[in-house]
């Protein structure tokens, strides 16, 4: 199977995409799910790559392991756990049952909590003892943090509450920089880590508890939890009324949709939250009906496979041209990575072809005066992935927002068309001639021929978010199956964190590091020496 698709690659790697691109093909390279479109046709996918892309989903039965993530199958095998992020928001579909047992029931009593106590406190109904809540602060990390995070900053246009705060690192400056714009006495602090573990996250939340502790006498009563743990909550003096739990079948990277979204639900209220979730659940019933040669999410998988493990490309540019979406590269880069970077497949042997690509990017038009030069002109191919709205918010600004799409459009065209040397040659005659002539026109040769995706929606509403964040999910998953790998497991991130909780007391002096390597025992001296 992979040698046939890299066989396919090299095959047609010298020819141009634009020579292949007609009206035709722009319609027949391209799907819509809704009223949001994927253009895929400025790639050097054929129709016979195409059905050769979609004979590897049928060959790694993907529509069956599809069918039995929705259904609540155990598919995360290395942790004998179901994988129903989608459970989240299934708004109106039937039961889904995990161990013999309909989960629906309590899914949808916890989001109808988030939404009350999200209620309450945009009214005023739910007060800090200086008053109605102005703040909420958000501790969390990966997860826990990204996903509400990026969602609150791409939803900015729709807050109508309190002011949103997100708190991840460790590093003091974070949790300080936050807390400096706060009032104790009128901020809402919600603590998400399932277990009431996570060493970043409870270093902040205790800190965040001895500032507000500064100003109010009951800290806990200003402090929610997203979290399984009643016995810690409680420890901390959280009542059980603000206490939302989650089952062990919705993996970090993937928990925004339920009690992880509060932040969320709080900035743009009830309503907002549950249009981001049947955008979501759009893009399910997209994903389990369409046809494969129609299917969004499969698609956009099978050109990532295409580019990576196909044309052998190592990494993937996000390029949002809406500035709303500034967070979501490093979103994609958790969901993706630590998803599909992985090694090892199902039956526990090497992987045969290169897991998951880097995934980065920015949003127009900035990258465009950062990057884009590697993009364009650099030795290696980036294959890049456009996202764009017909409308901002600004409506009267309505004409940057043209000059914003046609940024955006003129990239993606430009990255395939390029500039040969007799037109680089025509751009300077006036200026050179000779050999100078020759050498600077080769300067401003661009090779072309680099693929892009383009995702167009209309403008970015809660449900546009909530199907963009389901399509990155399912491609995720699309690609995992392909790859044979487990997407739900993130065993990779572990032993940092063993090593970490190993050396801190080095770090602080209470123990020797001289069982350690020479670099970490020399950079520990360095650092002791200057303060740490």
């Amino acid at each position: 199977m992979w040698n046939a698709l890299k066989a396919k690659a090299v095959e047609v790697a010298d020819r141009r995409i634009e020579g292949i691109l007609d009206t035709n093909r722009a319609a027949d390279f391209a799907v819509q799910a809704g009223d949001m479109r994927l253009d895929y046709a400025k790639t050097n996918i054929d129709a016979a790559t195409r059905d050769m892309l979609i004979g590897m989903l049928e060959t790694t039965g993907v529509a069956a392991k599809r069918d039995a993530m929705f259904a609540g199958a155990a598919i995360n095998e290395t942790e004998g756990r179901a994988v129903l992020h989608t459970a989240l928001r299934n708004l109106d579909g039937g039961p889904v049952m995990v161990d013999g047992a309909d989960v629906m029931p309590e899914v949808l009593g916890t989001l109808q909590r988030m939404g009350a106590f999200a209620e309450d406190v945009r009214s005023g109904k739910f007060k800090g003892q200086g008053g109605k809540i102005t703040d909420v602060v958000n501790i969390g990390i990966g997860g826990s943090d990204l996903g509400p995070a990026m969602a609150a900053l791409a939803l900015a246009p729709y807050h109508d509450g309190p002011r949103c705060h997100f708190v991840s690192n460790v590093d003091p400056a974070d949790i300080a920089q936050v807390l400096r714009s706060c009032d104790p006495a009128t901020t809402l602090v919600i603590v998400a880590s399932k277990t009431f573990t996570t060493i970043e996250t409870m270093t902040n939340a205790r800190t965040a508890q001895a500032w507000m502790g500064e100003k109010v006498s009951d800290v806990g009563a200003q402090f929610a939890a997203l979290s399984t743990s009643a016995e810690k909550t409680a420890a901390m003096g959280i009542a059980p009324e603000r206490v939302f739990g989650f089952e062990d079948w919705v993996g970090g990277r993937y928990s925004m949709w339920g009690p992880i979204g509060l932040s969320l639900m709080i900035a743009i209220g009830e309503a907002g939250f549950l249009a981001f979730l049947r955008g979501a659940q759009a893009m399910d019933v997209h994903f389990q009906a369409a046809e494969w040669h129609e299917n969004m999410p499969a698609l956009l998988a099978l050109v990532g496979i295409w580019h990576n493990q196909g044309c052998g490309h190592p990494t993937r540019a996000v390029l949002p041209y809406d500035n709303n979406l500034s967070r979501l590269p490093a979103y994609l880069q958790q969901l993706e990575m630590e998803s599909n970077g992985k090694g090892v497949s199902m039956d526990g042997a090497d992987l045969p072809v290169h897991s998951g690509p880097v995934v980065w990017g920015e949003p127009g038009t900035n990258g465009q005066h950062a990057f884009y030069q590697l993009i364009h002109q650099g030795t290696r191919v980036v294959p890049c992935e456009f996202l764009v709205a017909a409308r901002g918010h600004e409506d009267a600004l309505h004409h940057q927002h043209q000059l914003l799409v046609a940024n955006c459009l003129a990239q993606s065209e430009a990255l395939m068309k390029g500039r040969d040397l007799d037109e680089a040659r025509s751009k300077v005659a006036d200026k050179f001639e000779g050999a100078e002539l020759e050498r600077q026109a080769k300067h401003r040769v661009f090779k072309g021929n680099r693929p892009s995706v383009t995702i167009a929606y209309p403008q970015l509403t809660p449900f546009v978010l909530g199907q963009i964040v389901a399509l990155y999910e399912h491609r995720v998953f699309v690609e995992g199956v392909v790859l044979g790998l487990n997407s739900y497991d993130q065993w990779g991130v572990e032993l940092g964190k063993e090593l970490a909780t190993a050396l801190q007391p080095v770090v602080e002096g209470a123990k020797s590091a001289a069982d350690k390597d020479g670099s970490t025992a020399a950079l520990v001296a360095f650092l002791q020496k200057h303060g740490v």
